[in-house]
């Protein structure tokens, strides 16, 4: 249709703009980087053998990619035990041992994979040397775990193939939680993010869960801690940075994907959603998607993408091992009255990236399907060893024009914070800060402001 044509219009205005820009730079070429990415809202349930199959399918090996962005919400029950008490990495391990066997059998290859020490740490990132429980000892894994993180339910999981630590060069590998839900400070709902180079390119993935509910105002819950979300997900610098510059907030990278049960429903009353599901009528029923119209109205997620859904919503299922969405009529006891909706979404923000496919999983394990996208994208490798030393400054996604300066933006978000209150406005002030710092560090912005000051 005319969407998909403006978007592959828009992606090769992209990618000729960037090739535009390597032949100014001939210390600079581009290679084509495969992503896939994935969310799954698993119902507190632990992995089971039996789910190896359902987990190949939704990863879609036989077109595998080069890169895999796993995001789970509910890893774990959401009971008080969970949500308030300490960290249990038990579930977290369990999930990265079934990917990484996913992944790696397919060769032949023994199922041990790079492993999280459960009594050492919730989180794990590739740091040169590998910190596992042991390795393969003939290497002949495909794939290598990079970074994972949990947050109570929220995990995500990131891998590479093997070969690619070879031939680029993946530094600054860092993770981030931000907990929002109960009082806005617990880890009930919030998300988990992995940022992280490869060559001259950043990249950042958040896996979230957002507010449930789907009473009206609701989603205004939700667009809350998608800012709260913006606002505290910092990668801080560290010493072996060094002085290339490096993202410190969410929108300071190159590419960004944001995936997970982002919980956005329907304004629809349930018989009609149940009438267009039963049609299969997809497009008309998107007319009512709330995510849709925050992206269109330029609400939180202005300027973010999201590919054309062609499947059933993902939300909320009957049971484990059922395909009938619960509720409707006749009610059945015990059931949860819930509308259908795609509560399962991916986003993506940055110049260059291409989506290839949009799909959702059929496993029964849990009362949402997975939902999974493959995407292109095209990494900057630094020819020279001296071009290493400083990296390519990073995109800074804005929904202003391109000529509207860095400074008025950062005025902006000045009048925003005294605009919330004053009681926000010296954290609003930190992010301005660390924001600022962020583009000030690039090149770029000392080419074009850096006699001026």
């Amino acid at each position: 249709g005319s969407e998909d044509e403006g978007d592959r219009d828009e992606y090769m205005d992209d990618v000729f703009v960037q090739s535009m820009e390597m032949e100014m730079d001939p210390c600079i070429s581009t290679n084509e980087l495969r992503i896939f990415v994935g969310t799954w809202n698993v119902a507190g349930r632990s992995p089971v053998g039996s789910l190896a199959v359902d987990l190949d399918e939704w990863l879609n090996l036989r077109d595998a990619a080069d890169v895999y962005v796993i995001g789970f919400q509910e890893i774990v029950p959401l009971k008080a035990r969970t949500v308030i008490g300490t960290e249990d990495p038990t579930e977290a391990t369990n999930w990265n041992q079934l990917i990484g066997k996913t992944l790696n059998d397919k060769d032949g290859c023994p199922a041990l994979t790079p492993m999280l020490n459960p009594t050492v740490s919730d989180s794990y990132h590739y740091g040169g040397q590998p910190s596992v429980q042991h390795e393969e000892p003939n290497q002949c894994s495909r794939y290598k775990l990079m970074a994972s993180k949990k947050m109570v339910g929220v995990f995500i999981s990131v891998w590479m193939k093997r070969e690619l630590l070879k031939r680029y060069c993946i530094s600054r590998v860092k993770v981030c939680s931000v907990a929002c839900g109960i009082m806005g400070y617990l880890g009930n709902k919030g998300s988990v993010s992995v940022s992280m180079s490869i060559e001259g390119t950043n990249f950042c993935f958040i896996a979230a869960h957002l507010a449930s509910g789907e009473k009206r105002g609701d989603e205004g819950r939700r667009n809350h801690q998608v800012s709260e979300i913006f606002r505290r997900t910092i990668f801080p610098r560290l010493p072996q940075d060094g002085d290339s510059p490096h993202p410190l907030t969410i929108l300071g990278h190159d590419k960004i994907f944001w995936f997970g049960d982002l919980n956005y429903r329907l304004y629809l009353e349930d018989n009609l959603a149940r009438q267009l599901i039963k049609k299969q009528d997809w497009r008309a029923l998107q007319e009512f998607d709330q995510l849709q119209r925050e992206l269109e109205d330029g609400g939180v997620f202005e300027g973010w993408k999201e590919g054309n859904i062609e499947f059933a919503p993902t939300y909320k299922y009957s049971s484990s091992n059922c395909n009938r969405y619960s509720g409707g009529l006749p009610g059945r006891a015990g059931e949860k009255q819930r509308t259908p909706a795609w509560c399962d979404r991916i986003l993506w923000y940055g110049k260059g990236v291409k989506q290839h496919s949009y799909f959702r999983g059929e496993s029964k394990f849990s009362d949402h399907r997975p939902v999974s996208a493959l995407f292109s994208t095209h990494v900057e490798v630094v020819k020279s060893a001296k071009a290493r030393v400083a990296p390519l400054p990073p995109i800074i996604p804005t929904a202003v024009s391109s000529d509207f300066t860095v400074k008025s933006s950062l005025m902006l978000l000045v009048f925003y914070s005294f605009k919330q209150g004053h009681d926000k406005a010296n954290e609003d002030a930190t992010l301005i800060s660390l924001i600022s710092e962020d583009i000030e560090a690039s090149p770029r912005y000392m080419q074009n402001f850096g006699s001026n000051r």
